[in-house]
């Protein structure tokens, strides 16, 4: 049954809505489409498979620097490759094994997984590559990884709205220095959360070592809406409920108001990791500030850009879209013009659309490394495979 966003929002209010992304019933009429994402997916794996250097990193076919600097540029196709429906895990495929075997190799004493910086993401999602592959050997890396990233946490900033996020972790700086914004957090929390869920038992015995509410906080305070005390917040309709990068900063730029002040404007990658880091931290579903968030999602629903940013991010925003409407629940979306659309079928159909004819895919514009294909493939397969398990 396809229920409009109003009645979702409200439908399992005492729930959390990391409980609410149970596997919806597969219909017959989701079976061709089912195949056809089935085919993407393939295609684009087969591709990844053949960017893998000796050394098991996945790389750009024009350059591998960025695959020898970034072992998350790795850990996603191993992510990828492991979340296939189709692929068989055990034993784990030779590509995925020899990859795994990279992920170790840039292990460094201080329990991170990098090379020379961006070390809380680069070990987040090596983290989760790791918890995926689930070998028994690694569990101390996996320990070790997870109380690095833990430890990222800012806390004492010299603007205390900062406290409670995460940053790109810059190698041997104390948390107080670094920069909190909040992708680096949305991806801290994915990886946390997925440790929590793999290693329920180890995660209690672990102790209070993060500060969620903290985490929340922060993610609060990088919210259009003047409840979060945040000077520079607003609620004009175009961007109350939406999300900014970090307190005080948006990559979508500012706009002027009507009454003559200038706005922080939201966007769309930036309110679904908004929306991700909620769901990630066991925020209720009825809360405004959930609330708030899937209502400017459904304003500024699109597949055409990534809503502010134009085709900056483009994949990453697809990405996202799908992570978080599939872990919210959201099941049907009613547009600004008062249309009901089917997302999760309109996104599969556009990413198989993109889709190159040697099965990868990548963005015309480089923001953010989209002109790397194996990220960008990583970014779109990972989709489908979320999509392909709700058809």
């Amino acid at each position: 049954m396809k229920l409009p966003l109003a009645l979702i929002t409200c439908a399992l209010c005492t729930t959390s809505l990391a409980h609410a992304a149970e596997p919806i019933a597969r219909s017959q009429a989701g079976a061709s489409l089912r195949h056809e994402i089935q085919l993407a997916i393939d295609k684009g794996v087969a591709w990844l498979k053949t960017t893998q250097r000796p050394d098991g990193s996945f790389a750009n076919p024009e350059s591998d620097q960025n695959a020898k600097d970034h072992p998350a540029l790795t850990a996603l196709p191993i992510t990828a490759l492991l979340r296939d429906p189709s692929a068989k895990t055990d034993p784990l495929p030779p590509p995925v094994a020899t990859a795994l075997g990279f992920l170790r190799s840039k292990a460094k004493p201080d329990g991170g997984i990098y090379e020379k910086g961006l070390s809380n993401y680069n070990t987040s999602v090596s983290l989760v590559a790791l918890l995926e592959g689930n070998q028994p050997g690694d569990e101390p890396l996996i320990e070790a990884a997870r109380r690095f990233i833990a430890g990222q946490q800012a806390t004492s900033m010299v603007r205390p709205e900062l406290n409670g996020g995460f940053g790109y972790g810059p190698t041997g700086a104390s948390p107080k220095r670094m920069h909190p914004d909040l992708d680096n957090t949305l991806i801290t929390l994915e990886a946390l959360r997925a440790y929590k869920e793999a290693r329920p038992a180890r995660e209690l015995a672990a102790g209070p070592d993060l500060n969620w509410q903290a985490a929340i906080d922060f993610v609060a305070r990088c919210q259009n809406l003047t409840s979060n005390g945040q000077p520079w917040a607003n609620e004009d309709p175009g961007n109350k409920g939406g999300f900014i990068y970090y307190p005080g900063f948006s990559n979508a730029g500012e706009q002027d108001l009507p009454d003559g002040k200038k706005a922080l404007r939201s966007y769309g990658s930036m309110t679904y990791a908004g929306l991700l880091s909620f769901i990630y931290a066991d925020v209720k579903k009825d809360d405004p500030r959930v609330v708030a968030a899937l209502e400017w999602l459904q304003r500024h629903y699109t597949l055409a850009e990534n809503p502010g940013l134009e085709r900056q991010g483009y994949f990453y925003y697809l990405h996202l879209l799908t992570k978080g409407l599939a872990a919210g629940g959201v099941q049907t979306l009613k547009t600004a013009g008062g249309k009901e659309v089917d997302w999760a079928r309109e996104v599969a159909l556009q990413l198989i659309n993109l889709q190159n004819g040697n099965g990868s895919w990548v963005n015309d514009t480089a923001r953010w490394m989209e002109k790397d294909p194996v990220l960008v493939t990583s970014y779109a397969i990972l989709a489908l495979e979320i999509l392909h398990r709700r058809m």
